[in-house]
Formats: C-alpha cells, sequence, structure tokens
C-alpha cells in the first residue's frame, strides 16, 4: 500500500490526510525525532526529567547524525519559550540534553555546537534567575571539556567577561554561593583549555582577578600568627631599640620568616557535593591550573603580572597571612621543581612596575614575602638561577642613596624598613645558594662600575656589602672551601683607593666580611643611615661571639702542631689573657665603655685562647693565595699614606691586615712574605716620623705612628715574639693619639670620644707636631733592639739567614710590581676632584679645617706609578 501511494496515487498523500491506507508506514521514521523530542518533556513541569528518554533521543541523534540540527535547532527554540515562562525544571532538561549530546555525538559537534552556545548565551545573560546562569556555566562547561582542538576557542573567549562577572556577584545566599561556584568552574575549564589548547584568552587578567576574589585565606591563619609571636622579626627589635618611631616597628611583621605548610591539591573528580558548590575550592583549582598553564617565564608573567596589580591595588602585600603571600606560597608549591623560583623572580621584578616605584613602604611589603617564598622554596631544594639578585641589590643601592637624600623622618624610616627587608630576603636567598661564585662576578661587577661621585658611590658599595654578609652567610652554611675570587679581590682594592673616604671603608668591611665569614648576621656596618652616613653602625645587641673569637681555635690547632699547648713568656699567658678577658666583661656589664671600634669588630682573645672540651668549631676561612696578599700589601701601604685619611680609614686598614696576616698563618708561605708583614709597619713608622714630609700632616703622620705600631705588635704577637710587644708598649704610649687608641687585643679603634671635627686643625696639628718631635730621639734609642728581637725570632721561624733579614727588615718597602691598578683608580684624578670628593665623604658638614690637609702623591711611592707628568 505503501508503493501505491507513493507511485500510482502521489497526490492522495497529501490530499487524503484522514485515509490511514493511503499513509506512508515508511515514512513514519522522518518524524521519528519530534516524537522523541516530545517525550523528553514532562506532561507537568513539576516532574522529574525522564533520563532514559533523553539517552534514547541521544542515541537516535548519533545513528542519524544529518537530524542532529533539526534537533539542536528544537531545542533551541525551546529553552527560549521556557525562558519566557521561567520554567527552570524544562530549562534544566534542555540542558541535559545538550550535555548527552556532547558525550555521545562528540564527532558531530559541528552540528550544534552554535545553537548549544547560543542557549548557554541567553542562560548568561538572564540576569533575574540565578539558576539558570548555573545551568549555563556548567553547559558551559562541559561544552569546554568536549573539545577535541581549537576549533571553538574564539566563541570560547567571548564567554569570558561574562562567566568573570558572574563571578564577582555579592551575597552569601546558598544561589549566590553556587552561582560563584559554578562560575568559577567555568573559569578553571577555561584555564585549563588555554593549558592543553597552547592559546592564551586576551582576557586573562578578568579571569585571575574573579579567581583572587574568591581566593579565601586559610583558617589557620590566626594559629601561626599565635605560633609567630615569639619569633621578634630583627627589624622590628633594631628600629624599637632604636627609637626611629612606632610607624616602622609596627609594620615589621615578627611572623614574617614562618614556612607557610604546603596545601592539599585539589582533584576537580574527587570533590564532594559541599566542595563543588564552595566558591573558594574552585578558586583553589583556577591557581593550580594556572600553575599548569605558566610552564615558562613568559606565560607566567602573564599569569603573575593580574595578580600583582590587583595585590598593589588592594593591599594585598602587607602580613604573611595576607592573599599575596598565600597565593604565591601555594603557587610556589604547586609549580614544578625546576619552575618555583620564576615566581620568586617575578616577584622581585614587580619591584620596577609604576605602581610600586616610588613607595618604599609598598616595597618592603613585597620584598617581605619574597623572603618569605625564598626561605620556602630553599627548604626543600637549593637555589639555582638567581639573577634577581642583582635586582634587589640595585633597589637596596637607590634605598640607601635616597636615605641619603632624604630630610624627613618619615622617609628616613620607611627606607630604613625597605633597606632591613632586602637584607633578611638576600639573607634567606643566600642560605639556599649552593654556589656562590656568580655572586662574587655580580659584586666585582658593581664595584667595576662605581661611580666617583660620593653619594652615588657610597650607596653602590653599602648594597655589595649587604650582599657580602649574605654570601659570607652561605660559604658558612656550606663549608666548602673557596679560593677568594680574583676579579672581585681586584675590584675591592680599587674601590679601597676611591676618592671617596667612606667607600674605601666599606671596600675593607667588604674584604672582611668575605674572608672570615661570621655565622651571625653582623649588620652593624651597613644598617642605619640616619645620619646621611651609609656605614654608621646600628646599635645590634647579640650575646654570640665574635666572627674573630673562632679564628682562635685555627691558631690554636696551629700552635699545636708547631710546639704544643704551652704558656707565653713576659706576660702572655694564657690563664691571665683569659683573666683579662672576664674583668672587661665584668666591666662591661657594670657600665663601662669597652674600648673597641664601631665600625670593625673586636678581636677577642684572638690567639691566646685555652684548648678545651667546649672549644667552638673551626670557622670557615677564604684562602689568598700569595700574589694576592702581596698585592693587599701593597694597596696598605698606598692608602695608609693617602693625605686625606680620616681615623676610620687608618681604622679600616689595620683591621684589613689583621686578617690578611691571618689568613697567612694558616697556610705554608714563602718566608719573604713573612718579612714583608713586618717590612710593611717599619717602612710606614719611619714614614710616619720623617719631620721634613710635607706631603702628610702631621696629625696623619701620628694616626699613621699608631697604626705601624699595632701592625707590628699583632704581627708580634701572631708569631710569639712577646718582647717585641713590651718594647713597643715602653716606647710609645697607647693614649698619644685622641682619635686613634690601640684595644687589648691590639687592634687600631676609633675613639667613641673623638669629635673627628677637629681632626687636621690648627691646634691638634702643634700637639701632633709636637708629639712627633719628641718621639724620633726615644725610639731611635731602641732601634736595634727592636731590629734584634725581630731577626732572632724570625730566623727561628723562617730559613733566611739573620744578615738577610736585617737587611730586608732595613728596606723601604716597596709596592709590588704587579700593583698596577693603583694609580689609574685614584691618581688619576687632578687635585680640585680629590677635593671635591674628600669634603663630600666626610659625615660632617663644618670642616673648616680640611685646608690643612695636603692632596699630593706621597714620596714613597715609585715614579713609575705615577701616571701623569704633572703629579711626578
Amino acid at each position: 500500500m505503501g508503493i501505491i501511494s507513493r507511485k500510482i496515487f502521489p497526490a492522495c498523500e497529501s490530499m487524503c490526510v484522514c485515509c490511514p491506507a493511503l499513509r506512508s508506514r515508511s515514512r513514519q521514521p522522518v518524524k521519528r525525532y519530534k516524537k522523541l523530542l516530545s517525550e523528553i518533556f514532562p506532561k507537568s513541569p513539576g516532574a522529574p526529567p525522564n533520563e532514559r528518554k533523553i539517552t534514547k533521543l541521544c542515541e537516535y541523534a548519533a545513528r542519524n547524525p544529518f537530524r542532529i540540527p533539526k534537533i539542536a535547532k528544537y531545542l533551541e527554540e525551546r529553552c527560549y519559550k521556557e525562558l519566557r515562562y521561567k520554567h527552570v525544571k524544562f530549562i534544566n532538561i534542555v540542558t541535559e540534553a545538550y550535555n548527552k549530546l556532547l558525550c555521545m555525538c562528540k564527532e558531530q559537534m559541528a552540528y550544534f555546537a552554535v545553537n548549544l552556545l547560543n542557549v548557554v548565551s541567553e542562560l548568561l545573560d538572564n540576569s533575574k534567575q540565578e539558576a539558570t546562569q548555573i545551568l549555563g556555566c556548567q553547559t558551559l562547561t562541559k561544552f569546554i571539556y568536549s573539545q577535541a582542538d581549537g576549533t571553538y576557542t574564539h566563541n570560547i573567549e567571548k564567554f569570558v567577561h561574562k562567566v568573570c562577572k558572574l563571578a564577582h556577584e555579592d551575597g552569601e545566599e546558598h544561589l549566590r554561593s553556587c552561582l560563584r561556584a559554578s562560575s568559577l568552574q567555568c573559569l578553571s575549564a577555561m584555564v585549563w583549555f588555554m593549558a592543553q589548547y597552547p592559546y592564551i584568552f586576551s582576557a586573562l587578567d578578568e579571569i585571575v582577578h574573579a579567581t583572587l576574589d574568591n581566593y579565601e585565606l586559610d583558617t589557620h591563619a590566626e594559629d601561626d600568627d599565635d605560633r609567630g609571636e615569639p619569633h621578634r622579626n630583627w627589624v622590628d627589635e633594631v628600629v624599637r631599640c632604636e627609637g626611629r618611631g612606632a610607624t616602622v616597628a609596627c609594620d615589621a611583621s615578627p611572623s614574617n620568616m614562618i614556612i607557610r605548610p604546603q596545601p592539599e591539591k585539589k582533584d576537580p573528580s574527587l570533590l564532594t557535593r559541599e566542595e563543588i558548590e564552595t566558591p573558594k575550592v574552585w578558586a583553589q583549582i583556577c591557581i593550580q591550573r594556572m600553575v599548569e598553564l605558566a610552564k615558562e617565564s613568559t606565560t607566567l608573567r602573564l599569569v603573575v603580572d593580574p595578580m600583582f596589580v590587583y595585590f598593589d591595588s588592594r593591599q594585598h602585600w602587607v602580613s604573611q597571612q595576607g592573599l599575596a603571600m598565600v597565593v604565591l606560597s601555594d603557587m610556589s608549591y604547586w609549580e614544578a621543581s625546576g619552575n618555583r623560583q620564576l615566581v620568586l623572580a617575578a616577584v622581585v621584578r614587580h619591584l620596577d612596575h609604576k605602581n610600586v616605584a616610588h613607595d618604599p613602604q609598598l616595597k618592603s611589603y613585597i620584598i617581605q614575602v619574597a623572603a618569605a617564598l625564598a626561605r620556602q622554596i630553599r627548604s626543600r631544594r637549593m637555589l639555582a638561577e638567581i639573577g634577581f639578585v642583582s635586582d634587589l641589590c640595585r633597589h637596596l643601592s637607590k634605598s640607601f642613596q635616597a636615605t641619603l637624600e632624604s630630610v624627613g623622618e618619615q622617609d628616613t624610616n620607611l627606607n630604613i624598613l625597605l633597606q632591613n627587608s632586602i637584607e633578611d630576603c638576600l639573607l634567606e636567598i643566600a642560605k639556599g645558594i649552593d654556589d656562590v661564585r656568580s655572586l662574587f662576578n655580580m659584586m666585582a661587577i658593581s664595584l667595576e662600575k662605581l661611580p666617583s661621585s660620593g653619594s652615588v658611590a657610597r650607596a653602590t658599595v653599602g648594597s655589595v656589602m649587604v650582599l657580602a654578609h649574605m654570601i659570607s652567610l652561605a660559604l658558612v652554611t656550606s663549608r666548602s672551601q673557596q679560593v677568594f675570587p680574583e676579579a672581585l679581590h681586584v675590584q675591592l682594592m680599587k674601590a679601597m683607593l676611591h676618592p671617596n673616604l667612606e667607600v674605601r671603608v666599606g671596600a675593607h668591611q667588604i674584604f672582611s666580611a668575605l674572608l672570615i665569614p661570621s655565622s651571625f648576621r653582623p649588620r652593624h656596618e651597613v644598617a642605619s643611615l640616619c645620619s646621611g652616613n651609609v656605614y654608621e653602625p646600628r646599635r645590634w645587641r647579640s650575646n654570640n661571639f665574635s666572627a674573630f673569637a673562632s679564628i682562635s681555635v685555627l691558631l690554636e690547632k696551629l700552635r699545636r702542631e708547631k710546639d704544643g699547648i704551652k704558656r707565653e713568656k713576659n706576660g702572655f699567658n694564657i690563664h691571665d689573657d683569659l683573666k683579662g678577658k672576664a674583668n672587661m666583661e665584668d666591666g662591661r656589664n657594670q657600665g663601662h665603655v669597652h674600648r673597641s671600634s664601631q665600625n670593625i669588630y673586636n678581636i677577642t682573645s684572638i690567639i691566646d685562647r685555652a684548648a678545651g672540651p667546649n672549644m667552638i668549631e673551626e670557622p670557615y676561612i677564604m684562602k689568598l693565595t700569595e700574589d694576592q696578599i702581596m698585592q693587599l700589601l701593597s694597596a696598605f701601604w698606598i692608602q695608609a699614606t693617602l693625605p686625606d685619611n680620616l681615623p676610620s680609614n687608618i681604622e679600616a686598614i689595620s683591621h684589613s691586615f689583621v686578617l690578611t696576616l691571618i689568613s697567612l698563618c694558616l697556610k705554608n708561605v714563602n718566608d719573604n712574605l713573612v718579612v714583608r708583614f713586618f717590612q710593611l709597619p717599619l717602612s710606614l713608622k719611619n714614614t710616619s716620623l720623617d719631620l721634613s714630609n710635607g706631603m702628610l700632616t702631621p696629625v696623619l703622620q701620628r694616626s699613621i705612628l699608631m697604626l705601624s705600631m699595632s701592625m707590628l705588635m699583632f704581627a708580634a704577637k701572631i708569631y710569639q715574639i712577646p718582647n717585641l710587644n713590651d718594647l713597643i708598649k715602653s716606647i710609645v704610649p697607647f693614649d698619644a693619639d685622641p682619635y686613634l687608641g690601640i684595644s687589648e687585643d691590639i687592634q687600631v679603634f676609633v675613639r667613641p670620644e673623638a669629635d673627628v671635627r677637629g681632626y687636621g686643625s690648627v691646634t691638634e696639628s702643634q700637639h701632633a707636631s709636637s708629639l712627633l718631635f719628641e718621639l724620633p730621639d726615644k725610639i731611635y734609642k731602641y732601634e736595634n733592639a727592636m731590629m734584634d728581637v725581630l731577626v732572632q725570632n724570625l730566623s727561628a721561624i723562617t730559613e733566611l739567614g739573620m744578615d738577610d733579614l736585617r737587611k730586608q727588615l732595613l728596606e723601604p718597602f716597596t709596592p709590588d710590581d704587579a700593583f698596577t691598578f693603583g694609580p689609574q683608580s685614584i691618581f688619576d684624578l687632578d687635585h680640585h676632584q680629590m677635593i671635591t670628593y674628600s669634603k663630600e665623604s666626610l659625615s660632617f658638614d663644618e670642616m673648616q679645617e680640611v685646608k690643612h690637609l695636603f692632596f699630593t702623591i706621597p714620596a714613597s711611592i715609585p715614579k713609575c706609578l705615577h701616571p701623569l707628568p704633572s703629579l711626578m
């Protein structure tokens, strides 16, 4: 019948519509999809959806893909209809049907993708009903996960703004919370899509901001605060002790160095129903997937830059439990082990952003976060890529310079907070460094570019000094033996001859920090800048031993190897020395002022320290080659005879001489080098007593005399020549110079009560001239006796004969031939430049007596080292 109706009576089919006999049974499957579509919707709005019918419809569509466009079109139109009538359950059935199509007809997605996206757009735009918006987010999420390639990339990208807007919805109602959770779930799918099919949406910053708006802090943050209270930050302590104002003290976070525990990584497929409806869970998943997206520095920057702008504008950098610290810490934990340092480097790089560049307080908060990240990273593995250290040093130098130029107390306090934060950060980085050679190169480059300008040079040296202390801590921790880097050694000696007086002192302090590192943090060289002096000491309390106290272990070991543990004769008894040390401690406890330098460490009982069961651990010490030691002695000679020296320069030279001599004693060297350590102070003594020397002021000659005596006495004590020290003490009184003294451990120090503004004045020049006029006869009277004692004892130490020793000791000290960089660093400046830099480097404003200083080349410097004929 069907064949007849189609072939013989084709017109009957359309005309006799009521005739069952003429209806073609073969044409019934053509309209079956309509029947299936009608069956998926219940007759009453309150009835649940029929899952079996929806599945049957999708199976039919999979078998008949050419019917999918009509099915998708019908579902789209039905959705619009139900939206008008606000039938949410029918809309839910439409979205379920689309979801089934995505699952069962993935290969035929092109047939219904446009209709689905139109439905999603309508659902998201329906702001009157949160339930329909939730359905739109869920449908779009499933559509994204169903993608097999990047065909619909731009279609998905168009929904970013709408979904992000939903993620910002306010309100604590359950439905609003579910809406935010669904939108964040959709955003996490978008981030997954960008990582899966490499393409970065232009509105990625909107995704980041929407995620951070819902990234809630951990509930154990308050517990961390309680645990961190006893661990007071040293910045807070220093500021509080020095009374620099409550602003800085309150800003320092005591718990900044507490390592945040690693959070649990969320798996979207294992979430409970409660977690699925929680926005902060999906915000965490978004961050996890952003970490997966940021596999290289370029994509990481695209992710973290909008984060940093968000933190800047909403002040999330402030505390240890702030959003910035929490998010970046979580990212560091979830980041691949090789990429964890990229987060830290990005944080440091953000210091140059326009939002931060001119705000020292905000900078300090950011650096505190960076320090906590460095501590967290190094707790798991060593830091390998440390290029961002140079950026930190650059900001530290700028902060030093800003402090020097600032006039307000508040600006000064903010800069001090910034400097302390950078030092903390560098410390954490230094503790995680395995190989510090790259840092040595960085320091050498900074010193090589050292400008001649006073304030800039002082700030640069201050930043390098901080880095030197941090490196010293790394060396102490690693205990890996290092030879003093040659490039840095050369640049340090150039800095020791810089026109600026304080730069010279800073170069000596850098040398000290690196040569014999300390196991604690000696910050008094680079701390307070409030007085305008980069190297003004910070009153830092510590019960730790000095770095030099531990050197006594090495010297005691050396002594035992030579002749066993024995008591020294002529007043150098070990127990007497310890008793003296105890008396010094008692005096200090009773309020007496200990005669020590504010700029240089005290060497307390450096040699005569009893060996006992409680001996401290042998300290780390860098090795100096013989050539480096020879060049250092040449540098000391030229520095000591510079006519613009102040007491602090003499003190620094003495300290570096002591350290160099100690490093010499810990290695086997040739005998001639040992003799040079005695030849240098003897020649300085002769220079100081030369009354016909018109190139040095009498006040400076008196200071050089104190320097030479301390050098000679310390060398004698190191090589156990006590008779010489007794002889020197009877000739030159230690209180001969009102500006410089010689401490109990035979080291030159600047007297704390001395007013350096009077150094070089007419009155002081008269007093110094009187002393220098009386001393030569007294010294020359004992000259032969001193020489006999030296020759006799040195002949036992070295293999040189007495005649050779006497001849070498009587010869004037001349710089080493290899010391060729000195003139290029100091003597290529004319007299007017030197006077300008010297005035600028002084830490006081009224130096009326500077005209009494003579800026000329010492006659003892060989003519071969004079670079300009006009200076010869």
